[in-house]
């Protein structure tokens, strides 16, 4: 576009002011900068907009022609801008979020019914996956990570953390026994993850110092598939609390080795790119989730 929005709203104002001297005091600029603003415009549409006399100034029929033009073009603008005001005040638009399966299900699924009550003119789009995702080639404006970052050039926001466990259901413990002490998981089945391996260290303190490293005896890729393998008595295994909470609180898992465990918790970050100043659709969200992981964490 040759022309720019500063210069339509120069011509503009030099019409609904009558001369370029009132325009000049409408905009706060000097007389010379709105006058040299109307010759630029003109030099670059190279036609004549305004016909100037020492007593008045009007439009040619190119200046009628273009003004009108120019006026939409402006409204429009305004538009947009009054629109995305709103939009900061009442966040709306659609709001792609990405999660592992077992944070969607424990976490987010449970908080969603309250996000919509509070902000209904957003459009969530929930998807799972328990690898970690490219947002750009998944279209993502936001995904939940859970454990340690790697790094990279995506901008992260702590929401919070949960403890880690070790638990079993109370029918393997009633066939196998309960473990008195970490050297005795040796001689059970425990249930690990096949990646990352850093998830197959238990947060356990034994005589080699803190953090139990497990030969699995079954291994899944999910959380949630090891969460069932435990409540169908498979043997043990170290969740996340938000995972557990309500088994734990139902007697469906207990934990074992309480006076054991190392207080270890596994931090939950969003993370999203950023170029300018953060959406208000995704502000919202993420303010909510931490403000309602809070209460969940504590």
């Amino acid at each position: 576009m040759k022309s720019s929005l500063d210069e339509l709203a120069v011509l503009a104002a030099i019409v609904d002011a009558g001369s370029i001297s009132a325009a000049a005091d409408q905009l706060g600029q000097t007389v010379s900068a709105v006058s040299r603003s109307l010759s630029r415009l003109e030099h670059k549409l190279g036609t004549t907009l305004m016909r100037r006399s020492t007593r008045r100034l009007e439009l040619t029929e190119e200046g009628q022609f273009f003004l009108a033009r120019a006026r939409k073009v402006l409204a429009a603008v305004e538009d947009a801008e009054e629109q995305l005001a709103l939009r900061r005040d009442q966040p709306a638009g659609r709001l792609r979020v990405n999660a592992a399966s077992p944070f969607m299900l424990h976490v987010l699924v449970p908080l969603i019914g309250g996000f919509c009550a509070r902000f209904p003119q957003i459009e969530l789009e929930l998807n799972s996956s328990d690898q970690i995702i490219d947002l750009l080639e998944q279209r993502t404006d936001v995904a939940l990570r859970i454990g340690t970052l790697a790094d990279s050039s995506l901008h992260a926001r702590p929401l919070g953390s949960f403890r880690l466990r070790v638990l079993a259901s109370p029918a393997y413990l009633a066939e196998h026994g309960r473990p008195t002490k970490v050297e005795s998981l040796a001689r059970h089945a425990l249930l690990g993850f096949t990646a990352p391996e850093t998830l197959n260290t238990w947060p356990l303190r034994w005589a080699g110092g803190e953090g139990y490293p497990i030969t699995s005896a079954l291994s899944a890729s999910s959380g949630e598939t090891l969460r069932q393998l435990a409540l169908a008595g498979q043997g043990l295994v170290s969740l996340s609390d938000f995972m557990t909470a309500r088994d734990r609180a139902d007697g469906a898992l207990v934990q074992v080795l309480a006076s054991h465990t190392v207080d270890t918790r596994q931090p939950v970050h969003a993370v999203y790119y950023r170029n300018t100043a953060l959406a208000s659709r995704i502000s919202c969200f993420l303010d909510y989730l931490a403000a309602e992981m809070a209460k969940l964490a504590a």
